[in-house]
C-alpha cells in the first residue's frame, strides 16, 4: 500500500509534478544514502574528540624567532646562503671520524634493508666537530625528514610532545646539547624512545585519566659536550653512544681545501696546511680561520691565491699563532711564567693577575693548554710545562728550574 506524502499537491501547470511523491516510486535522478551516512556519531567518540583536542594543543607553535628565521628564508635566494653550503651532504664527503663512519654505513644499510627506522643515536664530543653536519647527513642516507632543536627550547612537555606528534615514518628528531633537557621533559621521552608512545592527561581531579597516543617509528639523535650530566635512564635507552675525538691536521687540510673550492676562494696546499695547524684540531675553527684569511687575501693581496705566506701573515695578524694560541693564550701563559715562575699558582691568582674571570679560564683557556701540555692542573694550583717555556721563548734550563722549585 502506497503512502502518499501529506505536501501540497504541485501546481497543475508542470505536468512532471503530477505523480505523487510516494515511498513506493523513488526519484532516479536522485540517490539514496544510505542509513550509516546519515547517522550521527555515537556518544562513544566523545572521548576521541578529547583526545584529538589534547594532540592538538599539543601541537608546537612556532616562536617569533623562527616565524622571523622562515620569512627571511624565504625572501633570500638560496644560491647566497654558503655558510649551509659549506655542510656535507652525504657520508663519503663527511671527512674525518673513520670509524663513526663505518659503523653508521653498517646500522643505515641495515636498517632500509629492514625498511625500520635507525637505532636511537647519542653523539657526544667537545662543540665545533660535526655532530649536527653528521645528523643532516644520517637523514639524508636514510630518505627522511630531519626536524633540528636544542634541549633550551623544549621548555615545557607540550613543546616536545608537539614534535613527536608531528613526526613521521622514519624521522629524525636531533635535540642539540640534550644534558640540558628539564627533568619532566626528558620523562616523556622514555616511552616514546622505547615503545614509540606519548601519554596524554585527559581532564582535571578524579575524572582525569591517561590516554596513550601511538607514534610513528622514529630516530632520536642526542648531541652533547657534557655526556656525564646526562641521567642514566635517557643514556641507556640510545643504542649508540658514540664519541666524536679531535681531527688530525691532514683532515683539516682537506676540510680547508673543501670548503675553499665552495666558498670559490683559490688557495694552494700551503695556505691549506697552514690554516689547518692552527685550527686546534676542531673543523668550526678551520672554516672560520679560513673566512678570515679570505678577507684578508681580498684586501691586502688584492684576491690572489692563498699562499702558505699569506695566510700566516693573516694569521699573525690575527693574533693566531703556529699551534693555535691566541692573544690571551699566550698571556696567560707568559703571567704564569714571569710573574710566578711558572708556577704553581691558584686560578684565583691568575684571574686576578690576568683581569680575565675565573670560570672563563678554567672554562674556556685551560683545556686546549691542558690538551696540547702547555699547563699542568696540581693540588697546589696550575703549573707551566716545559713546553710552554720553550713555546714563548724562554730557555729551557730556566723552565727545567722552574719547575724543580
Amino acid at each position: 500500500m502506497a503512502i502518499i506524502s501529506s505536501k501540497p499537491s504541485p501546481s497543475s501547470d508542470d505536468p512532471s509534478k503530477l505523480v505523487p511523491e510516494t515511498s513506493d516510486v523513488p526519484n532516479p535522478e536522485v540517490p539514496i544514502k544510505s542509513k550509516r551516512r546519515q547517522s550521527k556519531p555515537k556518544a562513544d567518540n566523545g572521548e576521541n574528540v578529547e583526545v584529538q583536542k589534547s594532540l592538538d594543543l599539543l601541537q608546537a607553535e612556532a616562536t617569533p624567532e623562527e616565524k622571523l628565521a622562515d620569512k627571511l628564508a624565504k625572501s633570500l635566494p638560496e644560491a647566497n646562503n654558503t655558510d649551509i653550503n659549506i655542510r656535507p651532504k652525504n657520508l663519503e664527503d663527511y671527512i674525518g671520524q673513520k670509524d663513526l663512519k663505518e659503523l653508521l654505513h653498517i646500522a643505515i644499510a641495515a636498517a632500509k634493508s629492514r625498511s625500520s627506522a635507525l637505532d636511537h643515536l647519542l653523539l657526544y664530543g667537545p662543540p665545533g666537530l660535526g655532530k649536527t653536519s653528521l645528523a643532516l647527513i644520517i637523514a639524508q642516507e636514510m630518505g627522511v625528514q630531519c626536524k633540528i632543536t636544542s634541549a633550551p627550547a623544549l621548555e615545557r612537555p607540550r613543546d616536545v610532545a608537539g614534535l613527536l606528534v608531528s613526526l613521521q615514518q622514519g624521522d629524525i628528531l636531533f635535540i642539540d646539547e640534550i644534558h640540558r633537557l628539564p627533568s619532566v621533559t626528558e620523562e616523556i621521552l622514555y616511552p616514546a624512545m622505547e615503545d614509540y608512545r606519548l601519554d596524554i592527561t585527559i581532564g582535571k581531579g578524579q575524572g582525569a585519566r591517561i590516554r596513550s597516543v601511538q607514534l610513528n617509528k622514529f630516530t632520536l639523535i642526542g648531541a652533547t659536550t657534557r655526556i656525564g650530566a646526562l641521567s642514566s635512564p635517557l643514556r641507556d635507552r640510545f643504542g649508540f653512544v658514540q664519541h666524536f675525538r679531535f681531527y688530525e691536521q691532514d683532515e683539516l687540510t682537506q676540510i680547508v681545501s673543501r670548503s675553499a673550492k665552495i666558498l670559490t676562494t683559490p688557495i694552494d696546499d700551503d695556505g691549506a696546511i697552514a690554516i689547518a695547524a692552527r685550527s686546534r684540531g676542531t673543523p668550526r675553527i678551520a672554516n672560520r680561520l679560513l673566512k678570515r684569511v679570505r678577507d684578508y687575501a681580498e684586501v691586502k693581496a688584492k684576491g690572489e691565491q692563498i699562499t702558505g705566506a699569506i695566510a700566516e701573515s693573516a694569521l699573525e695578524l690575527f693574533n693566531v699563532d703556529p699551534k693555535g694560541l691566541d692573544w690571551i693564550d699566550r698571556k696567560l701563559l707568559t703571567v704564569l711564567i714571569e710573574n710566578f715562575n711558572g708556577g704553581p699558582a691558584g686560578l684565583d691568582t691568575l684571574a686576578a693577575a690576568t683581569g680575565e674571570d675565573a670560570h672563563t679560564i678554567e672554562e674556556v683557556y685551560e683545556p686546549y693548554l691542558l690538551q696540547i701540555g702547555y699547563i699542568n692542573r696540581t693540588p697546589r694550583g696550575r703549573v707551566a710545562t716545559a713546553a710552554a717555556w720553550k713555546h714563548l721563548g724562554y730557555p729551557v734550563q730556566t723552565a727545567i728550574a722552574g719547575l724543580i722549585n
